[in-house]
């Protein structure tokens, strides 16, 4: 078993279609996709390619590590305490366990993800 696993930024096979939970939207009407690339045995490591159109969301990040990387699109992500980050194509981020803030998709975004619970 390989222990290297290539994203593949533009994959052919069909992603998992998604809507925001009604209880995390707050504004616009965004979608999302999905191409799930990895995941370790007990799923407590997540990787993959996800999109979303504009609009605006709760993020809560629970007990979950999150690494960004943005490959296309703009967003911009505000911290319950106020403080807003605003990430571009080339830009990468972490949003740590206990985060609650909001996202905001300003144009279409194309993110490599990795989860760690």
């Amino acid at each position: 078993m390989a222990l290297i696993k290539t994203l593949d930024l533009h994959p052919a096979f069909e992603p998992k279609h998604a809507k925001p939970d009604p209880d995390r939207l707050i504004e616009g009407d965004p979608a999302f996709k999905t191409w799930a690339q990895d995941a370790s045995k007990e799923g407590k490591v997540l990787t993959g390619i996800w999109e979303a159109t504009p609009g605006l969301t709760h993020s809560i990040k629970g007990e979950r590590f999150e690494f960004c990387t943005i490959l296309e699109g703009l967003v911009e992500i505000t911290e319950k305490n106020g403080e807003t980050y605003t990430y571009k194509a080339g830009d990468s981020f972490v949003m740590k366990p206990g985060f609650v803030g909001t996202w905001r998709t300003i144009e279409t975004v194309r993110k490599i993800y990795v989860v760690v619970d």
